[in-house]
């Protein structure tokens, strides 16, 4: 049967995201940003509350996947942090300046997660050739690619995923981007072993009292009375096409 990651910021959705069924959580922090490192409090809580694999991302920061020297040595403590915590698995990418996978500084990745299942995320889809990263991933060892197939969403990009696909037993290819309950039947029938989402939905704060004319954000449009959480009954739903797509025996 195809497997159900839910991608969560934070204990609550994480807890929200185990509760509805989902088989495996990227933890993550920021979601505006696309994804960041969880902080060692968050880390600590979900370890202890949440039974399920989980897998948090290693990112210092937004923007590229083109890493300074110090960031470079940050990731590989977080690694060693996680890794310390007992997580089974990471999440991690990087590239050179010219949109290649960096190898040199993969293998001290996969060095230091030696034991944990290192997914490859979405760095792949800004990579300059995914056919020769295909190759260079799968001789390091990581265990699944997290990719739409470099197109915008997973199900413009389905073709690509399927013959990655086609080309790779190991590493697992992983749709994600735009993987909707809408839409997971499409990567069932292509064929795609493992999904994931974000199964969202944008919840309004529980304060009364508003401050006006005072932001915390740089963003001047930005609601900050809004936050994002994990929709236990999309997953739930979402889990049940994936069951129900399972041959009877």
């Amino acid at each position: 049967m195809p497997l159900l990651e839910i991608c969560c910021y934070g204990i609550d959705c994480a807890v929200t995201a185990q509760q509805a069924g989902a088989d495996r959580i990227e933890l993550c922090a920021a979601p505006k940003e696309g994804g960041l490192t969880p902080s060692a409090g968050v880390l600590r809580q979900v370890r202890q509350r949440v039974s399920i694999p989980v897998h948090p991302i290693i990112r210092p920061r937004g923007g590229d996947f083109c890493y300074t020297d110090a960031e470079f040595e940050t990731m590989l403590e977080d690694i060693a942090f996680v890794r310390e915590l007992g997580y089974p698995g990471l999440v991690i990418g990087m590239l050179d300046g010219e949109g290649h996978i960096d190898v040199p500084r993969m293998k001290r990745v996969m060095e230091q997660a030696q034991g944990m299942a290192v997914t490859f995320h979405r760095a792949f889809d800004m990579c300059h050739n995914p056919h020769q990263a295909l190759e260079q991933l799968t001789e390091l060892g990581v265990a699944r690619i997290l990719t739409s197939g470099q197109q915008q969403n997973a199900e413009l990009g389905l073709s690509l995923l399927r013959e990655l696909k086609q080309l790779s037993r190991a590493p697992i290819i992983m749709a994600g981007a735009g993987v909707r309950l809408s839409n997971l039947k499409k990567f069932v029938e292509g064929g795609i072993d493992e999904m994931h989402s974000s199964a969202g939905q944008t919840v309004a704060s529980p304060m009364r009292y508003r401050k006006a004319g005072v932001s915390m954000s740089a963003d001047a449009e930005a609601d900050e009375f809004n936050r994002y959480c994990v929709d236990g009954d999309v997953v739930a739903a979402m889990k049940a096409v994936l069951v129900a797509s399972e041959p009877a025996t």
